[in-house]
């Protein structure tokens, strides 16, 4: 009989956060053992002030915890002041990342204002200016972040990769006797852009404490090796993300398996999650992903866990779909209140079950639940509240009962005691 070798408890578990150094931006600590950060980016023409107010506004509420948005021209950059006190006096006092192309360092130097309302300022290595003026707006726009003590993020992207960095590291893997593949280089040259770029800003004078590094590609196996050899390379806090990652499925699909698999192995500090909104789709929508990659993973808690059986031939009703639904889009909505009303109640399980089949054993393991009547089953809903049967509803208003029941329960569990109670 064969022996059978048991791995420790903890071989699956992730793997320890890779150190990092922590980068502070706008009151948001990024790297240094900090909670994987949430953030997001805007497409709003930042020039029109309400629109991009009300954009960041609402990615905000949706618990985006540092929103970029795009500074292109003198209006954009003389908007972001104004952005940002309009912001400050809806009570958001959130943390705005300004995305810098070909003309930043000019940007920057005509709008002092825009330079100083700015958290932080996000370069791309590709971008920031040609031949031998490359390096010196690269220097430009670290100095002036020097001048208002901001971070800086050097964004390396696949599809503006420095071109004479890349020419260079091809040539010479031609001339070895095993070259690699044009896609090892290329992965290669992402790497370094970003290395070198990180280390000329330091000798410029900007202190490692104020630089992240990203290096953004659009295929899920090129992101996890570009973020594995940057995190054997260096000890920056690192963003991550998958560029152009698509629409719907297949963008939330792609981002979460990549990100998922490097978050897995302890690497990464602040994410975004960069889809494609569908025509007039709702911009917020990265940033629920963003968080339910986390909270599945078990990184971070944001909104209480809404548990559902997928249904089969025993459910045709769908009244457990609709409930699930009602309860998990109401709990997402009242969360940006709830988080000071009731402390600890994004760490809440309901369970919504379809029948009898798993419906009693899901919903005793979660803190309050409800099985629901499966086709040919008896009009009747047993309630489990925390891990006991605590009562079963009847009658045709069952869906509503429970949420008054679950309402309740928040109350009870989570609402703040006064010192007479």
């Amino acid at each position: 009989m064969t022996a059978i070798t048991l791995p420790s408890p903890d071989a699956y578990d992730p793997k320890p956060r890779r150190a990092s150094v922590a980068v502070e931006v706008g009151g948001v600590i990024i790297g240094g053992g900090a909670p994987v950060v949430v953030q997001s980016m805007t497409n709003t023409d930042t020039a029109d002030i309400d629109a991009t107010v009300a954009q960041v506004a609402a990615l905000y509420k949706a618990g985006s915890e540092i929103v970029r948005i795009t500074v292109d021209r003198d209006e954009s950059a003389a908007a972001v002041p104004k952005i940002r006190e309009r912001l400050l006096r809806l009570g958001m006092d959130v943390p705005l990342v300004g995305d810098f192309h070909y003309i930043g360092h000019k940007l920057l130097a005509d709008h002092p204002a825009c330079a100083e309302a700015l958290a932080k300022y996000r370069i791309n290595p590709g971008n920031v200016g040609f031949k031998d003026k490359k390096d010196k707006q690269f220097a430009e726009i670290v100095e002036m972040a020097i001048r208002y003590d901001k971070p800086v993020r050097i964004g390396v992207n696949w599809g503006s990769l420095d071109q004479e960095l890349l020419t260079r590291l091809m040539d010479e893997n031609a001339a070895i006797g095993s070259p690699l593949s044009a896609r090892q280089v290329t992965r290669e040259a992402i790497v370094q852009s970003a290395l070198l770029s990180a280390e000329l800003a330091e000798e410029i004078g900007l202190p490692r404490n104020r630089i992240i590094l990203s290096a953004k590609v659009s295929q899920v196996q090129d992101l996890i090796a570009v973020y594995s050899m940057l995190a054997d390379r260096s000890d920056h806090a690192l963003h991550l993300g998958l560029t152009e990652a698509g629409m719907g499925s297949k963008g939330i699909v792609a981002s979460s398996a990549a990100m998922g698999y490097v978050l897995q192995h302890g690497i990464g500090d602040t994410v975004r999650v960069s889809l494609t909104p569908e025509p007039n789709g709702d911009r917020t929508r990265e940033v629920q992903v963003a968080q339910e990659l986390l909270q599945v993973m078990g990184f971070r808690q944001f909104v209480p866990v809404v548990a559902a059986c997928p249904g089969c031939g025993r459910t045709t009703s769908t009244v457990f779909q609709e409930l699930a639904q009602k309860i998990q889009d109401d709990l997402r909505k009242n969360m940006p209140t709830w988080r000071d009303k009731y402390p600890g109640v994004e760490g809440l399980n309901v369970a919504v079950m379809g029948c009898i089949v798993n419906g009693p054993g899901e919903s005793k393991h979660a803190d309050i639940g409800i099985s629901l009547p499966g086709t040919g089953e008896n009009p009747a809903a047993p309630i489990f509240i925390d891990g006991e049967k605590a009562m079963t509803l009847r009658g045709p208003n069952i869906a509503q009962d429970f949420e008054a029941l679950v309402a309740d329960y928040i109350e009870k569990r989570y609402g703040r005691k006064t010192a007479a109670e």
